[in-house]
């Protein structure tokens, strides 16, 4: 069980003492990491020894236990709550140029350029995203659609994505986006798209680094936000990089493509112009 879990289980049967303890815990869980038992003590306005017998009422030996246990939380994307103060902007500032900068460490203008190929060539490119990667991939999917067809997004809503599946084969290309807190099945999803014989491109924060000897291409690309929740600027600076990538690869198709639709738009009057 988390240990917010754990918490409200035991609540009820806690002294008054080990319920101000237990406050502060779940106001700080983010923050565990910086303070050592006597500190969150002190905090709580507790002795230490309230604190310790807490810890064990909860299930863990120590403090240790605790933090290591929140830092599993943490890596895995479940948002815990932190006590902000003052420097946010420039922490987050930080965390999102450290985030950008392991991505394109790792990417590099060669393996970019296979997977714009990969992405411009295929008969039919299908793109996956659950939960809080759908948005990505639904953005994905706007930037390609403007320089190639054949572009699809799984699941629609209210459907699955088996259907989306069937008739691919070699010719095709599948993009799976697999944030942290992905569906449990999402690895037979994955297990699928290679079985097609599609080429399968995964695209998803070091969580999913297990489920890469399952993918024709890996691109890890690190979420970690400052605060309690994930932030995805440097997996939209990869899907802007990828689209670019596509429209190069295409070349003149490409271009002749953005100018058909922009043609299309004038005549619906769907975009502003001015």
């Amino acid at each position: 069980m988390r240990i917010d879990e754990r918490i409200q289980q035991h609540y009820s049967e806690l002294g008054p003492q080990e319920q101000k303890a237990a406050d502060t815990l779940l106001d700080r869980l983010g923050d565990l990491a910086v303070y050592n038992a006597a500190e969150l003590a002190q905090l709580s306005g507790v002795s230490k020894a309230t604190m310790s017998r807490l810890f064990r009422r909860l299930g863990f030996a120590d403090f240790s236990e605790v933090k290591e246990h929140t830092r599993s939380l943490r890596t895995s994307g479940v948002p815990l709550a932190r006590q902000e103060g003052d420097g946010r902007l420039p922490l987050h500032l930080a965390q999102e140029q450290q985030n950008l900068d392991r991505l394109f460490d790792t990417l590099g203008d060669d393996r970019l350029l296979k997977v714009a190929q990969q992405l411009a060539e295929a008969r039919n490119v299908l793109l996956i995203g659950f939960r809080n990667s759908f948005p990505v991939a639904l953005h994905l999917r706007q930037q390609l659609l403007q320089c190639r067809s054949s572009v699809n997004l799984a699941p629609q809503p209210g459907q699955s994505v088996g259907e989306e599946l069937a008739g691919l084969d070699g010719n095709d290309v599948v993009v799976l986006l697999g944030f942290r807190r992905r569906p449990d099945r999402f690895h037979h999803v994955l297990r699928a798209a290679t079985a097609t014989g599609a080429s399968t491109i995964l695209i998803g924060d070091p969580s999913a680094r297990w489920l890469s000897a399952d993918a024709s291409l890996w691109i890890e690309c690190p979420v970690e936000g400052s605060a309690a929740f994930d932030s995805y600027a440097s997996a939209m600076s990869l899907m802007s990089v990828l689209a670019n990538g596509v429209l190069a690869a295409k070349g003149r198709s490409g271009r002749d493509r953005v100018l058909e639709i922009t043609g299309v738009f004038d005549s619906l009057e769907e975009i502003e112009r001015r």
